[in-house]
């Protein structure tokens, strides 16, 4: 579907309505249950809005550290290569700084109201 409204778009008219509509009139294990799932619906939204694009600085910032192409698997499976053959540590130029934004960009998709994170990305990492 190329037209709107997007697929987040969707997911959160959906999570809005259960949030405001159907949890206020669920209790007990009902409503637990839906707040489960309201989560996951979150989840994927974010996974949808921010995804591709931590997917494709994630690849750039690899290919930059390791001097060479690849897919995303590709590129992680020779980082953990080289951090295992000890070619690559913590004193590496980058790497901590690629592991950060690694971990930061997953943590805004993952859980972006951990405290620590929010923290971090108020000091701009």
């Amino acid at each position: 579907m190329q037209d709107l409204p997007s697929a987040p778009d969707i997911l959160g008219a959906v999570t809005d309505f259960l949030k405001a509509d159907v949890l206020p009139a669920l209790s007990g294990r009902l409503a637990f249950d839906l707040r489960v799932s309201i989560n996951a619906l979150e989840l994927v939204g974010r996974e949808l809005r921010l995804g591709p694009a931590s997917a494709a600085a994630e690849t750039a910032r690899l290919s930059a550290l390791l001097g060479r192409d690849g897919t995303l698997a590709e590129l992680n499976a020779a980082l953990a290569e080289r951090i295992a053959d000890g070619s690559l540590d913590q004193s590496s130029p980058g790497l901590a700084q690629h592991l950060i934004a690694t971990t930061a960009e997953k943590l805004a998709v993952d859980q972006p109201k951990y405290a620590r994170f929010r923290r971090l990305t108020e000091e701009g990492l």
